[in-house]
C-alpha cells in the first residue's frame, strides 16, 4: 500500500527573518537532482490549515513559446519565496510547489508495463514557529512533502530487471536530493518519515529481499 513521504529539516536557533534564505537554498538544490529550476507555486497559510490562504501566486512550470523565442515560465527561487515572504508572521506557513521528475508505471499499463520520466508537483513548506500550534517541532522548520511513496517501492509490481532499475534510480535521486538540501540550507537534523510511520529504508529493504 502507497504511503506519503516526506522529508523534515530542521535549523539551531532558527531565527523567522532567516527562513527566507533556507527555503530558497532547499529550492534551489533541486535543479541539480531531477528537478526544475523554478517554481511553479507559492501559497500562503495563516495561523492553521484550516484557514483559507492569505497569499497565492500560480507562476506555472511549462515552456512556452513567443515569436522572440522560448519563455520559461514559473519564478526564480528567490523571487518565488521573497514575494510569500514579504510579511512575515509566528503563524504564517509558507508553501511552494516546485516540478521533480521520477520514473513512474503508466497507468492502466496492466501487464505491458510502460515507464515514463514523469514530473510530479512536490510541496516545501517553512513554518513558523506558532503556526498549528507549533507545527515545526515535528514537521522541521521546512518540510517536502514528496507525494506517493509507489516509484520507490512499486509494492504491487513484480519487479523485473527493468522496474528494479528504474525503482534503484529513483531511490538514488531520492538519497542525493535529501542529502544536497541538507548541505544547502544547513540543516543540523533531518527526517524521512511517512504518515504509517513505516521507515522507507525497512521497507525498501524487504521489498528487494522479496525480489530475490
Amino acid at each position: 500500500m502507497s504511503d506519503t513521504l516526506y522529508l523534515s529539516l530542521w535549523y539551531p536557533n532558527l531565527r523567522l527573518a532567516e527562513l527566507s534564505g533556507k527555503l530558497t537554498a532547499v529550492l534551489g538544490a533541486f535543479a541539480a537532482h531531477g528537478g526544475e529550476k523554478r517554481v511553479y507555486s507559492a501559497t500562503v497559510w495563516p495561523v492553521s490549515w484550516r484557514e483559507s490562504p492569505v497569499f497565492q501566486q500560480v507562476y506555472g512550470r511549462r515552456v512556452g513559446a513567443e515569436a522572440n523565442g522560448a519563455v520559461e515560465l514559473g519564478a526564480e527561487p528567490q523571487l518565488a519565496v521573497e514575494e510569500a515572504l514579504e510579511v512575515l508572521h509566528d503563524d504564517y506557513a509558507y508553501e511552494f510547489q516546485i516540478g521533480w521528475s521520477l520514473w513512474e508505471l503508466e497507468a492502466g499499463a496492466g501487464l505491458d508495463a510502460r515507464w515514463r520520466h514523469e514530473p510530479r508537483l512536490v510541496h516545501v513548506t517553512g513554518f513558523g514557529p506558532l503556526f498549528d500550534e507549533g507545527a515545526y517541532e515535528a514537521d522541521g522548520h521546512i518540510r517536502i512533502d514528496f507525494g506517493s511513496d509507489a516509484p520507490f517501492l512499486e509494492e504491487d509490481l513484480e519487479l523485473d530487471a527493468v522496474a528494479a532499475r528504474h525503482v534503484e534510480e529513483n531511490v538514488r535521486q531520492l538519497v542525493e536530493l535529501t542529502a544536497s538540501v541538507e548541505k544547502a540550507s544547513g540543516a543540523t537534523a533531518r527526517l524521512l518519515w511517512s504518515e504509517l510511520g513505516e521507515s522507507l529504508a525497512q521497507r525498501l529493504a524487504a521489498r528487494l529481499r522479496g525480489a530475490n
